[in-house]
C-alpha cells in the first residue's frame, strides 16, 4: 500500500566513510569544535545561513564543486531520540551517512530515519522516493528494517479508511502475516461465534459485515505461552447511542489496537524469540441497523458474566471482554492487549503517550524500561479497585460503562480484568493509535503504538534460542 520505505545501503568501508553525504549531527556543546573543523568556505555558509544546533535545524553545505558536500543537524538538548525522523522529508533525494558523533546513538537513528520515511500512498501518489541511508557501522540493518516494515504495515491498516478494510480485510491482514512467518490462523464465525463469543456476535451483528474472531498461533508448543488480544473495531459509530459526526470523523482508526498487536506479533515472529505466541483480534463494525443492541440490553458473556449495557458506545471493551476470557482459560504466562478505548486516556495523557495498567509491579517496572529503550513512552495509570464499584448493575453482573463521569480510563481497565481473573501478569494498553501532527519519526495518521515496546519486552524476557 505504502510508498517504500527508505533504503538502507550497505557501507563499501569499515564505517561507510566512502559513499553516502555525510551528516553531522550536532549539539550546543559540540557545534563549536564542529563549526572550527569546517572547511572554510562551508563554516562561513553555515554562518551565512545562520545555523544554529536547536532541535531539527538543517544546513545543506556546498561541496566545492557545487554539488551537495554535507550536512549539519541540530539536536538540541537530545531529548527526542527520534529526532533523526526528521531528515528523510527535509533532504533531497540521494544517500547519506551519519558522521561518528560522541554519544549518537546510531541504531536509534537509523530506525527513526525508516520510521520517518514512511508515506500512506494507496489512494495518491505518494511523493518522490525518500533519500537512503548508509547503515552505520554495528548497526544490525535486517533487524530494523523488519521492525519499520512490521509498523509500515500497522500504519497502512490504521490509515485505509472503513470502505476498504472491515472485519473480513482485517482477516486478510492477519493470514497475510501469519503466511510469511509460518504462523495458523483460525477464525470463529456465523453462529458458532453467537454461540461461544456473544458479547462479540451482538456489537457486530448490526452490521452487513460478519463479525469474527481471529486466532493466531506460532512457535513451540512447550514454549512459555504470550498471547497479544488487539481491538479490532473496523469503524464505530457508536451504535444507538451515536457519536456526534465530529467523533466520528476517526474512527476508522478504532481497529488501531488489532494493528498494533499484529505489527508487534510481526516482530516477534520475524525476531524468531523463544515463546509460543497467540494473536487474538476480534473484528466488528459496529453500525446501526435494526439488529443493533441497545442501551438496557443485558448479554451473557463468554465467560458467563451478564452484562448491562450502558452504552453501546463502550463497545471495544465488550468485544475485549470475550477475547480476553479465551485467552485466561489458558492462563498465559503474559497476556497483553491493546485499544483505543478511551478518551479520558487522552486527556490525562494526550495523543502521545498510552496508558498503561497491571497488577504486577515488576512488571509495570518492565514495561517502562522497555519504553524509554526504544524510544516508545507509556505511563501506568492505577487499577483502583474501589472505583470497580462505578460498574454496579441492579440486573446484571456488572455495566460496560461507569456510573459517572470519573476515572473512564481506569473504570475500562478494571472492566476488562474480570474477564481475565486467573492471569495476574496482564497488561492494557490504551492507546490513541494516531498521530495528530508529524514528529519526527511519526508522520501524520496512523501509529502502532507500543508494538515496539512490546517487542523490546519480549526480545529481553524470551531471548531467541
Amino acid at each position: 500500500m505504502t510508498q517504500s520505505l527508505s533504503r538502507l545501503v550497505p557501507a563499501n568501508g569499515p564505517s561507510g566513510a566512502d559513499i553516502g553525504v555525510p551528516i553531522t549531527c550536532v549539539t550546543a556543546e559540540s557545534w563549536p569544535a564542529v563549526e572550527a573543523a569546517l572547511p572554510g568556505p562551508q563554516a562561513t555558509f553555515a554562518r551565512a545561513a545562520d545555523f544554529t544546533p536547536k532541535a531539527g535545524r538543517l544546513a545543506l553545505l556546498p561541496a566545492p564543486d557545487g554539488r551537495l558536500g554535507g550536512v549539519l543537524f541540530g539536536l538540541g538538548d537530545g531529548g527526542d531520540r527520534m529526532l533523526a525522523g526528521k531528515l528523510p522529508g527535509a533532504l533531497p533525494p540521494g544517500t547519506y551517512r551519519f558522521s561518528a558523533a560522541e554519544g549518537f546513538d546510531a541504531a536509534t537513528a537509523t530506525l527513526a530515519w525508516l520510521l520517518g520515511s514512511y508515506r500512506f500512498g494507496r489512494y495518491r501518489d505518494a511523493g518522490p522516493e525518500s533519500p537512503a541511508l548508509v547503515t552505520p557501522e554495528g548497526v544490525d540493518a535486517e533487524a530494523l528494517t523488519r521492525i519499520a516494515a512490521a509498523v509500515a504495515n500497522g500504519r497502512d491498516l490504521v490509515n485505509t479508511p472503513a470502505n476498504d478494510l472491515g472485519p473480513a480485510e482485517i482477516e486478510a491482514a492477519v493470514r497475510a502475516v501469519a503466511m510469511r512467518h509460518g504462523a495458523s490462523v483460525s477464525v470463529v464465525s456465523g453462529a458458532d461465534l453467537a454461540r461461544d463469543f456473544p458479547l462479540i456476535h451482538t456489537v457486530g451483528s448490526s452490521s452487513p459485515r460478519a463479525p469474527r474472531l481471529i486466532d493466531l498461533t506460532w512457535g513451540p508448543a512447550d514454549a512459555p505461552r504470550v498471547t497479544l488480544v488487539g481491538k479490532g473495531v473496523a469503524f464505530d459509530t457508536g451504535g444507538l447511542d451515536i457519536k456526534p459526526s465530529s467523533a466520528m470523523l476517526l474512527m476508522k482508526k478504532d481497529m488501531g489496537g488489532s494493528a498494533a498487536a499484529l505489527a508487534a506479533a510481526d516482530m516477534v515472529m520475524g525476531s524468531g524469540l523463544r515463546l509460543r505466541l497467540r494473536l487474538i483480534v476480534p473484528a466488528v463494525e459496529n453500525a446501526v441497523s435494526g439488529e443493533a443492541f441497545r442501551p438496557g440490553d443485558v448479554i451473557r458473556s463468554r465467560s458467563g458474566l451478564t452484562v448491562e449495557i450502558g452504552n453501546t458506545d463502550a463497545e471495544g471493551r465488550l468485544i475485549l471482554a470475550d477475547a480476553l476470557a479465551l485467552a485466561d482459560a489458558e492462563k498465559p504466562e503474559l497476556l497483553i492487549d491493546f485499544a483505543t478505548l478511551t478518551g479520558a486516556a487522552r486527556v490525562a495523557l494526550g495523543p502521545d503517550l498510552p496508558a498503561f495498567f497491571t497488577e504486577d509491579d515488576a512488571l509495570a517496572d518492565a514495561v517502562s524500561e522497555a519504553g524509554a529503550a526504544c524510544a516508545d513512552p507509556v505511563w501506568r495509570l492505577p487499577l483502583h479497585k474501589p472505583y470497580a464499584s462505578l460498574l454496579d448493575s441492579k440486573v446484571a453482573d456488572l455495566n460496560n460503562v461507569s456510573g459517572g463521569p470519573f476515572a473512564g480510563a481506569i473504570t475500562a481497565a478494571l472492566f476488562l480484568r474480570r474477564f481475565a481473573p486467573t492471569t495476574r501478569a496482564h497488561v492494557h494498553f490504551d492507546l490513541y493509535g494516531w498521530n495528530p501532527s508529524t514528529k519526527p519519526g511519526r508522520p501524520e495518521g496512523g501509529e502502532v503504538q507500543t508494538a515496539r515496546l512490546v517487542h523490546a519486552l519480549l526480545s529481553r524476557r524470551y531471548p531467541k534460542a
